[in-house]
């Protein structure tokens, strides 16, 4: 017999078991139209829906006057399969066929993110590829990997300009929302040159290090006065030291060079408006026009979860993507801007789907309202994420099963376990916190799965879980968005937001 019959017959065997047999027929039962349910004729109509609208799509080939990049910070494609059934769940609808916001828009690709030296990359590497148009060493932002990281005496000559500066430069104001720091990675790559993404504050350089901390980099940016707009966290970057934080008294700056930042940005913008809270948000002429520095927390801003209990109140990704938009939307040559869903990956990196999944439909709420707002005849919206993590969506739940529950049960309801004799969720990590060093795996089927601050199993024991190495998805919509299809290297994404913005 030949090998490939032979893996064929041996898998029918396995399937015969009675371990994976958890797709028998069931009883004929007529769809529940309330929960989205499908019978066969909506199946079909389904596809011939997809294939006339794709039929009769136009193409635009035109070029872009704005551009907004939206990133998912380790929204990977089981994160945004995950997060779509969440989403409908949530609705009260059915999980696996709800169509978001996202998953609606034209165009797609394939986005390879390893870094000049990694397989598997960090946000500091995957998001200056895609600001600068070339590849460089994880941990450092906007410079070319012929600098070495944290080595601050091959920094010099090595920065690469990056796609806000020059759009700055050609006239375009420019915007940066982050439910992370504004300092991070991902937003930081857009105006900072750093051979450390971790120089977030002056506090944090190596001594006698003549390097600009990224902070320091936002203010004194060649391209402020084309910064209109920026939200996110990170206040501790901006105080000294000796300074009290607004919100929580007990913490201070932790700038050791006596330098406000804060009060330096409000100086070099007498009309600007700083703001640190959400009755100061909503108090905002959305139609205004000077500019805006907002920073909500002295770190991260809250998980999705978390952010109704905040003590002085954050607004949400889509309410800052709508005030940018708004704001952005009336000049003249157009702008730029950066929206980062950036607590995606701190989420995950904890082992904590349940908030993943929430930041990762607090996210696409974001799109949606982005895409209701701009004219898609001359603004192009692109959606990505700068790396995946190693996140998993197993097992054979039936359809309608909550995806934080089991996934060891048949369709009739009968669990299936492991061969340890427990169940096991469809949701879990490769590697993580979730692990248990000693001793066997808890029983999840005794655990509340579905809990906030439940912590999926793992199969590796580390500290925090990792990034994954796989190719992430990009979508695209507006002038020229075909030209995002097939596997695409990360850095080609800045020189095809480029060309379709004319500069």
């Amino acid at each position: 017999m030949n090998r490939p019959l032979a893996a064929l017959l041996c898998l029918a065997a396995l399937w015969a078991e009675p371990g994976f047999a958890q797709h028998n027929a069931p009883e004929a039962v007529a769809p529940d139209k309330e929960r989205g349910e499908q019978t066969a004729a909506d199946y079909a109509a389904q596809g011939r829906a997809q294939l006339e609208a794709r039929l009769a799509a136009p193409v635009n080939q035109g070029k872009a006057k704005n551009l907004i990049i939206f990133i998912g910070d380790g929204m990977g494609v089981s994160t945004l399969t995950a997060a779509r059934i969440w989403q409908g769940q949530k609705a009260g609808r059915d999980g696996e066929s709800t169509e978001t916001a996202i998953d609606a828009m034209p165009y797609s690709a394939l986005i390879k993110t390893y870094s000049h030296d990694f397989q598997v990359a960090d946000s500091a590497a995957t998001a200056s590829a895609i600001v600068t148009g070339i590849k460089t060493r994880s941990g450092m932002l906007s410079v070319t990997p012929v600098a070495q990281r944290g080595k601050c005496e091959t920094a010099s000559g090595q920065d690469v300009p990056t796609l806000f500066e020059q759009a700055g430069a050609a006239g375009k104001q420019l915007g940066l929302i982050s439910t992370a720091r504004i300092t991070h990675a991902t937003p930081a790559s857009a105006y900072a040159h750093s051979v450390d993404r971790n120089w977030e504050s002056n506090s944090e350089l190596p001594a006698g290090a003549t390097c600009h901390d990224i902070a320091r980099q936002l203010v004194e940016w060649s391209q402020s006065s084309q910064l209109k707009l920026v939200l996110g966290g990170g206040r501790t970057a901006f105080y000294p030291k000796d300074q009290s934080d607004p919100e929580y008294a007990e913490k201070k700056g932790n700038r050791t060079d006596g330098r406000n930042l804060v009060a330096e940005w409000k100086k070099k913008h007498p009309k600007g408006q700083y703001i640190w809270n959400a009755a100061q948000f909503g108090a905002l002429d959305a139609n205004g026009d000077a500019p805006v520095l907002g920073l909500f927390e002295p770190s991260h801003m809250q998980f999705e979860a978390d952010r109704a209990s905040d003590k002085a109140g954050e607004p949400s990704l889509a309410e800052m993507t709508a005030l940018a938009i708004t704001r952005l939307g009336s000049a003249d040559k157009g702008y730029v801007l950066m929206i980062e869903g950036g607590r995606i990956d701190h989420a995950h990196h904890g082992g904590n789907a349940h908030r993943a999944l929430d930041d990762t439909v607090a996210f696409e709420a974001a799109i949606a309202r982005a895409l209701e707002m701009v004219d898609l005849e001359d603004t192009l919206v692109l959606v990505t994420a700068d790396h995946s993590h190693v996140f998993t969506i197993a097992g054979y739940p039936p359809r309608g099963t909550s995806i934080f529950g089991l996934a060891s049960v048949t369709e009739d309801g009968e669990p299936v376990n492991a061969k340890d004799g427990k169940p096991y969720t469809t949701l879990g990590y490769a590697n993580g916190p979730g692990a248990k060093v000693d001793g066997p795996r808890n029983d999840p089927s005794q655990e509340d799965t579905e809990a906030l601050n439940y912590q999926q199993q793992a199969t590796v024991p580390t500290s925090g879980e990792t990034h994954g190495g796989e190719d992430v998805v990009l979508k695209a919509a507006g002038p020229s968005a075909h030209l995002f299809h097939g596997t695409l290297e990360q850095h080609s994404i800045y020189h095809i937001a480029k060309h379709i913005l004319g500069f």
